[in-house]
Order: C-alpha cells, then structure tokens, then sequence
C-alpha cells in the first residue's frame, strides 16, 4: 500500500511540475497519503375563518457558511460556498457536525504552495472516510491564495473524501481544464476570510519526510476542531 502511494504521489508530482498536492483516502483504508429558520404557522395553530393556512416554511441553508478552524498556531476563519460548491460544501460540513476533523493534523505542507489536512488523527493513524463524491472542480472556481480544495487521487476524478488543503498562492495548474483525470482538477469550495497570517504560518513550518509521511511538519500542527459559526 505504501508502495501505491509514493507512486501516486510521483505521477501527480510530475503530472503538475513538482507543485500539485498528492490526494486522499478511498473510504479510510488507510496507507501513505499522496496526495441544508424562518419561522411559519404552527402545525397547531387555527386560522381565521375564511383564511387558508399559510405553507409552513423550511429553514433555508446558507450560500456562504463560515466555520472556524483552530488550530495550535492559531484561528482560520473560512467562508464556504455552497452557491457554487453545493455537493462539496454539504460533505465537509456533514464532517464537521460529525467532529471528524477534532483532534486532527496538518499532515503535509508545500512549501509555498499549500498544505493538506482532515485525514490523519494525532496518533497518526487515517481516519475513516465516507464515500466519495462528485468532483466540483469544473464550477469556476480557482484554486487563488487563501481558497480551500478537496485532495482527491490524480488518477480519479471523483475520489474526494475528507481531506482538504488551502493554497497559500495562485496554484492554476490544480484547476478544471478538461474531463480527462489528469485536467479535470481538485475542487474549489470556499476562501479564508480572516486568519491568512495563521495559514502563511502553518505553510512556513519545517518539514521532513518520515516512513508514514512526505513533507509532514517536524512540530506537531493539530486542528483542534472545526465548527460552524454561521
């Protein structure tokens, strides 16, 4: 398994002139990473005579939710887009009610590039993942400093699970080109609005390669947890 994903990580390193990010898990098997309230009437309550109840009306989910990323370097506000990335939007915040990023790491970073997190627990074991989805990357969105993408393998199209980086520069060669695995792209679903010192931060960390791990942090980065804030 590991074998499987140095070479992953050598296609996709290749495929985008050493700066892409390696992609995820298949559903948590584990193995080195490459890398929806308005208030309405009441059920109960009795109209006037002669007046139709009004509809009872369904809370209506935000386009652009933010959520707060406390991590042991510091705070990182992001604003999601679910306008755009409605499908990738609605997967990580199903992680996040679920508490799946609390007590995570920040287990590789490009150097001024970006860096990849959501997969891996402090005890450095892979966190099982749900089903993939659907690749969003073709919504117009690009992968600009301060956006947050979904990791998925260079060689699937639709194999984004849990794991996510957030580029710290202009990264054009991870965006959608064309339907092909290797064109198709790593999906933009959100951008971090208050807390990018943290982010440049966390990217100017030292790294190392270990048996589990490429360009993982030397000190230990933990995602404490990630919550809804609106």
């Amino acid at each position: 398994m590991i074998d499987r994903w140095k070479s992953i990580v050598a296609c996709l390193t290749c495929l985008l002139l050493c700066s892409a990010l390696v992609g995820c898990n298949r559903g948590g098997d584990g193995g080195q990473p490459p890398e929806a309230s308005i208030n309405g009437q009441s059920e109960n309550a009795s109209p006037a005579d002669g007046v139709s109840s009004p509809a009872i009306k369904k809370p209506v989910a935000p386009k652009h939710p933010l959520v707060l990323i406390e991590t042991s370097l510091g705070n990182i506000t992001i604003q999601l887009d679910r306008e755009n990335s409605p499908l990738t939007v609605n997967n990580f915040l199903d992680y996040v009610d679920a508490s799946h990023f609390d007590q995570t790491i920040i287990h590789q970073v490009y150097k001024g590039q970006g860096f990849v997190a959501g997969g891996y627990g402090t005890n450095l074991i892979e966190k099982p993942a749900r089903t993939p989805i659907r690749n969003e990357a073709d919504n117009g969105l690009k992968n600009r400093r301060g956006s947050i993408s979904m990791v998925r393998f260079p060689d699937a199209i639709d194999s984004a699970t849990c794991q996510f980086f957030i580029n710290v520069s202009d990264n054009p060669a991870l965006d959608h080109k064309d339907r092909t695995p290797e064109g198709y792209g790593y999906s933009v679903f959100g951008e971090v609005v208050e807390g990018m010192e943290i982010v440049d931060q966390i990217n100017d960390t030292p790294v190392q390669d270990t048996s589990d791990f490429e360009r993982t942090p030397v000190k230990l980065i933990v995602i404490n947890s990630i919550r809804r804030i609106r």
